[in-house]
């Protein structure tokens, strides 16, 4: 089955992945976002005219019903990890979360995914977390059969994970640790795509699925892969959460005062409260597996993209394969 797909944010690290996917089973392919004259990396992933960018502020009642238009699913990935102006919180993961399952509900959409994240919870003493809770909550009141998909830390060539951690390795030789215990479990980006596509085809019954990848690592052994696939020598310190917070606040604050020309791309308060829990796939939760989809290891992906960070860049593997011919 194929037909038309509006997906909200599809320009963006999963949702480029999730429109590709569309494409290739033979969708139509709307991608919907602020700037669609910066989305135009999305055309070629079809045919000609087959995947179209168009302008979208989840904000506005008219705006997302617009889109919406002739749409057989949509798919919801939509997400900030820090506010900004008007892009807050609530406006985005909470309230843009209930607009567009209530107007997706009031057109008649047949299906929906919508893309929250593991640890979401009222409860959370992250501001994230609980407008992450919020609009799944938001979803469900309008949208009863809908597909929610809550990954864990996602990893691919675009992530803001891995490639954080192996750029400031470039910079310093001692990186702190804050949380070093908190546990994650990976998910490459393109098997929450395949979920995203198998819930926007009805292949997925609607629920809550829980995405995590193949293995469970510590903070502070995501921290040693990255180095050791960017082939870094670093000292890890373990340091207190006090101090981390010490350290956002006054980042943030520098951010503030330079009125954005300064930005705090490290880490901020409310990020750091996110690092207190484990963000692991819960006993008993519908997985990957669930979905048939079998998860990427880490071990397969990183050096495909890592490698930029190493002190040679691509050179590294050719020195190494010369001096094994010498040897």
């Amino acid at each position: 089955m194929s037909g038309l797909v509006t997906i909200f944010g599809g320009a963006g690290f999963v949702g480029r992945y999730i429109a590709r996917r569309m494409a290739k089973e033979g969708w139509r392919v709307r991608v919907a976002g602020r700037r669609p004259n910066e989305s135009l990396h999305v055309k070629p992933y079809g045919t000609p005219g087959q995947v179209e960018p168009v302008f979208c502020n989840i904000r506005d009642d008219a705006s997302v019903r617009a889109v919406m238009q002739g749409a057989d699913a949509v798919v919801n990935c939509v997400g900030i990890l820090d506010e900004s102006g008007r892009q807050s919180f609530d406006a985005v993961q909470s309230e843009g979360a209930g607009r567009i399952a209530r107007i997706a509900a009031e057109e008649g959409i047949a299906r929906l995914v919508h893309l929250s994240a593991i640890g979401a919870s009222a409860e959370s003493t992250s501001k994230y977390q609980q407008s992450k809770a919020a609009g799944e909550a938001n979803v469900l009141a309008h949208f009863h059969d809908a597909v929610i998909l809550r990954p864990s830390v996602i990893f691919g060539p675009e992530d803001g994970f891995f490639n954080k951690i192996a750029g400031l390795s470039r910079f310093t030789p001692v990186m702190p640790v804050f949380a070093g215990s908190t546990k994650f479990q990976p998910v490459y980006v393109d098997d929450v795509a395949k979920a995203a596509v198998a819930g926007a085809t009805s292949a997925a019954a609607p629920g809550v699925y829980e995405l995590g990848g193949a293995e469970v690592i510590t903070f502070r052994e995501a921290m040693e892969k990255a180095l050791e696939v960017s082939y870094r020598k670093r000292i890890l310190i373990g340091l207190p959460m006090f101090i981390a917070h010490i350290k956002a606040g006054a980042l943030s604050l520098i951010e503030m005062l330079s009125l954005g020309a300064i930005p705090n791309f490290l880490m901020t308060r409310d990020q750091l409260r996110s690092l207190a829990d484990d963000n692991v796939v819960s006993e008993g939760a519908k997985t990957l597996a669930d979905l048939g989809i079998d998860p990427v290891r880490m071990d397969s992906v990183l050096s495909e993209y890592l490698w930029r960070y190493r002190p040679s860049g691509q050179y590294d593997d050719i020195r190494d394969s010369a001096a094994n011919l010498r040897d």
